[in-house]
């Protein structure tokens, strides 16, 4: 609506409830869960529909649960019962565990299939969705009024907003007006990933290698991944962290080139169906909230450092925040860092500091022996790979995690001053 009022020196021609930038999964979760419950959203989308996203396609139970929580029909997905784990010559498949939290499954839907559901559900939910448009914070004395909008018929026009959503994956200009950039020293990651066509493209099980090697056969901790997408291809990638010695040298290509020769006669791989694209991972962020505005999903650092993985923690911060806004929109913001603090902070804080661990070749080497020596020990190697670790896991995988974050706590300070060079 038009209420004539003033922003600085650009008019306000419109105000909503929220106002989402990105239209990614987090935003397009956002959005729906709003929308759905009566508020006026807003959704700025860089891209044109249908635009397709560099990930590893790979959906974790939770997030099958997140997309369930939001009725999206998967049936254009292929289903995927569990995860084959490689270390060495050591082979163990194990099924996705069943709970009373998470479904017994997990997916592969290709990103531009799998955003195009989301984002044609928040317009159906009544979410005005504005694509290849930008948008930045306005920013009036410290708090987050709305957005200014970059392209399309409205450029250079302001939205007011009562809270404005920045999920805008790795950390950019939205970031750093936020002050919401990545911590300095902290472990992110990188991941290269191609398609070839594979006569096991609907295996049921996602492939992780987790002793990876370079092309000089240094260890890299990281893995390389098979996701079969049950349509005639796979996904085949590979992710390392920074805190390998090394890192900033690191080769992408011929990483992944060195992988799909491992697992090329396996696989009966034909050739590489587009150029190999690469993608930076956020995994820590200085702010996720602020007065009027909240950081989702990638952009508040939501990543699993164990395996690279963020779109089940982007649709639920989404949710979140939104199902707080609507609950009471002055508190929104704090209620919103807090809630997200206790279920994920302490899991993801012990993943960055594992990263410090598996840094140094030797830890690493023997920790992938240890990660599938046994049975117990794989199946909480399964937890951590398949994000169903976070502050109310019962059993063992939730008593390991809560051990490394108060163990490696002790130990942070040395993994990090004897952090090898990158």
């Amino acid at each position: 609506m038009d209420f004539g009022a003033e922003c600085g020196t650009v008019e306000v021609v419109e105000h909503v409830d929220i106002a989402v930038i990105g239209g990614g999964p987090a935003g397009a979760a956002a959005a729906i869960q709003a929308a759905r419950q009566g508020a006026e959203v807003v959704v700025f989308e860089k891209a044109p529909h249908g635009r397709d996203k560099v990930c590893g396609d790979g959906l974790t139970p939770r997030a099958v649960g997140a997309l369930n929580e939001l009725k999206i029909d998967m049936g254009d997905a292929h289903q995927i019962r569990g995860l084959r784990m490689i270390a060495g010559r050591k082979v163990r498949e194990l099924d996705w565990p069943t709970t009373d939290r998470f479904p017994d499954h997990g997916a592969v839907w290709p990103r531009r299939r799998l955003d195009a559901a989301l984002i044609d559900a928040a317009v159906a939910a009544g979410a005005d969705v504005r694509f290849e448009t930008e948008a930045i914070p306005v920013i009036d004395d410290g708090r987050v009024t709305g957005v200014e909008v970059k392209g399309g018929p409205a450029d250079g026009s302001t939205i007011a907003a009562d809270l404005t959503i920045a999920a805008t994956g790795a950390p950019g200009l939205v970031a750093r007006m936020l002050g919401a950039e990545r911590v300095e020293g902290e472990t992110f990651g990188l991941a290269i990933r191609t398609y070839a066509e594979t006569p096991r493209h609907a295996d049921v099980y996602l492939e992780a290698m987790l002793s990876l090697k370079d092309e000089h056969g240094t260890a890299v901790p990281g893995y390389g991944w098979m996701f079969p997408a049950g349509d005639g291809t796979v996904n085949i990638g590979v992710g390392a962290l920074s805190t390998m010695k090394g890192f900033k040298k690191l080769n992408l290509n011929k990483l992944i080139e060195m992988y799909r020769n491992v697992v090329d006669d396996d696989w009966q791989l034909g050739p590489n169906l587009e150029r190999p694209r690469a993608w930076r991972l956020p995994m820590s962020t200085t702010r996720r909230h602020g007065p009027g505005w909240v950081a989702i999903g990638d952009a508040a650092g939501l990543v699993n450092p164990m395996n690279g993985e963020g779109i089940d923690y982007g649709l639920e911060s989404g949710m979140l925040a939104s199902d707080l806004f609507i609950e009471n929109p002055v508190t929104a913001s704090a209620r919103y860092d807090q809630l997200v603090g206790e279920r994920f902070d302490a899991f993801l804080r012990t993943g960055r500091r594992f990263s410090f661990l598996i840094g140094h070749p030797w830890i690493l080497k023997t920790g992938l022996r240890l990660s599938v020596s046994t049975d117990a020990i794989a199946n909480i190697t399964l937890a951590v790979m398949g994000n169903l670790v976070d502050n109310t896991t019962p059993g063992a995988a939730g008593r390991v995690m809560w051990l490394a974050d108060k163990s490696l706590a002790l130990a942070d300070p040395i993994l990090r001053k004897t952090r090898a060079a990158a």
